[in-house]
């Protein structure tokens, strides 16, 4: 009698490797930009401006209604029985805050800190929904403006990109933990193809737009900040040296990896923060702010709809151009990013966990933080004391921000508390950045993968360059703007492949799975006796045991 039993044989997959041609094409481009930018500087920032307005003008409406489906979309994903989906077998393993504290740090830059002192001002000088500049409507409207811009929109636009990765990788159980991987797995392209190349390259030019803003204008504010408490010249030497200083924190924190080094330096980012909002409440005019903030939510709750597709046709369509498309591709920018780094996280979450963490948490924790610091800032206006308006024109907004701190109660204190923070908020969001970075430039990553700390490294130091060159030209806020806008475009269209990717998946997958039976499963993946069907299986071979 012959007995048949099944051995499992190596799954053939492929061992993590560098990809170096990707990251030679990088340094290379990377240091012509730089060196371009250094030796034209008057001539680069022209043609930025040119650019911005032609970018924005052609490609603005598709954008504003990407980011109003995204809201649609990601929320009756959650509400509908696909919210119960588990992201792979096993218990989650973070705690809850430091999960949301970490994906928070991936996807917020250290420059909100400074637009959380002076986005309002902007709106209130040139303000839309065509209300009339420096009005009370006006006023009132630049806050609630700003819980707009980093509200429900751009973390349901990280959420729904994240979400397609974290499926890819966890559940579907494909390989290559990059942008070009999973668009392999939802086209066919592949990703070490002339299509997929062009794409990885694509997502690390885009990481690098971002990053220029965050890093140039924290940068800034510190250095204004730390010349006037402590009167030294606030030259390129001195921002050049910040530079470099933040780049040895988040180097050393990316070298030790996720568990010992990201986790810390995000809590201690996340929490400062929002023990400095609270202290600006508490310090501050509490009720004035309280009802501020309240009246702000209700006026977002309210036009929501007409702020998400504002375009101003009959108009000149300045202010949905030059704030809402900037942001919601500003925010595009960061998705590939973020996704790569909320799957890594995410293992073992429900989808509708990752939505609410990313909706409740990071909305709730920017309204808190913009609220506080905003509302102070609009009080100081009304009240005669900091007129950060017209700082805008004249000295300009990290002047400002120096302003409004010296009038808080213990503003010497307040203000190096606020400026080390802000360090530490752009080291934490540069190593979540430098750990998605080498993830795209390292082949065949699966899930449980780490890109190599040396890797890591690198890109640490690389990721410091184009910031370093924009800070040596002084570029203008436009400037700054259109290196998000032209990196960021092209994922409009890739934003749209992954959500049709993942809705897809979710058909094929699940829909002929009742509710009840979809929460049954996540809970056997919980305790990790249950991998999904769909999931890739390594292949077998039939031996022949003689009895």
């Amino acid at each position: 009698m012959q007995v048949k039993s099944r051995v499992h044989q190596d799954s053939g997959s492929e061992a993590p490797t560098q990809d170096f041609i990707l990251i030679l094409i990088s340094i290379v481009v990377i240091a012509t930009i730089a060196t371009g930018l250094m030796m034209y500087p008057t001539e680069a920032q022209a043609l930025a401006s040119q650019l911005f307005t032609s970018a924005t003008s052609t490609f603005g409406a598709v954008v504003q209604f990407t980011g109003f489906a995204c809201v649609v979309l990601i929320l009756g994903l959650a509400l509908s029985k696909y919210g119960n989906i588990r992201l792979g077998e096993g218990k989650p393993e973070y705690t809850t805050t430091s999960w949301v504290f970490m994906f928070i740090c991936a996807g917020l830059g250290s420059a909100t800190m400074y637009w959380a002192f002076m986005e309002w001002a902007y709106y209130y000088l040139t303000p839309g929904l065509g209300v009339a500049a420096a009005s009370k409507e006006a006023l009132d409207l630049s806050i609630a403006y700003s819980f707009f811009h980093w509200g429900v929109t751009p973390w349901s636009i990280y959420g729904i990109a994240s979400l397609a990765m974290a499926y890819h990788c966890h559940v579907r159980k494909n390989k290559g933990l990059s942008l070009a991987g999973i668009l392999e797995a939802i086209t066919g392209l592949k990703a070490q193809g002339p299509v997929g190349r062009m794409v990885d390259l694509l997502f690390l030019f885009a990481t690098f737009g971002g990053l220029i803003l965050t890093t140039t204008l924290t940068t800034s504010t510190v250095s204004k900040g730390i010349s006037e408490l402590v009167g030294i010249n606030d030259g390129f030497a001195l921002k050049a040296s910040l530079v470099l200083l933040v780049t040895v924190v988040f180097s050393m924190s990316s070298y030790i990896g996720i568990s010992s080094g990201m986790q810390r330096l995000a809590k201690m980012a996340c929490g400062m923060t929002l023990l400095f909002g609270l202290i600006v409440l508490l310090l501050g005019p509490t009720t004035y702010t309280l009802n501020n903030a309240v009246n702000a939510i209700g006026l977002v709750l309210h036009d929501f709809v007409r702020m998400s597709l504002y375009t101003e046709p009959n108009g000149t369509g300045e202010f949905s151009r030059g704030w809402t498309v900037f942001y919601w591709l500003y925010w595009i920018t960061y998705t590939p990013g973020v996704a790569i780094f909320v799957t890594r996280v995410s293992k073992g979450r429900k989808i509708k966990e990752v939505v609410a963490a990313m909706i409740l948490g990071g909305c709730g924790g920017c309204w808190m933080f913009f609220g506080s610091l905003q509302s102070f800032a609009i009080h100081q206006f009304v009240s005669g004391l900091v007129d950060a308006p017209a700082m805008l024109d004249g000295v300009g907004g990290e002047a400002a921000v120096s302003l409004l701190l010296a009038s808080l109660p213990f503003g010497k204190i307040l203000s190096a508390l606020y400026f080390l923070l802000m360090l530490i908020f752009l080291a934490s969001h540069l190593d979540a950045v430098a750990y998605t970075v080498a993830a795209t430039s390292t082949r065949n990553l699966r899930e449980g993968d780490d890109p190599s700390p040396n890797l890591r490294m690198f890109w640490c130091v690389l990721l410091a360059a184009l910031p370093m060159a924009m800070l040596y030209i002084n570029a203008s806020l436009s400037t700054l703007k259109t290196a998000v806008i032209l990196s960021a475009i092209p994922f409009v269209g890739i934003l749209m492949v992954k959500i049709w990717g993942l809705f897809k998946w979710l058909r094929e997958d699940y829909s002929a799975m009742p509710g009840y039976q979809i929460e049954e499963q996540a809970q056997r993946l919980a305790l990790g006796s249950e991998v999904p069907a769909f999931a890739e299986i390594p292949k077998v071979k039939t031996v022949e045991v003689p009895t």
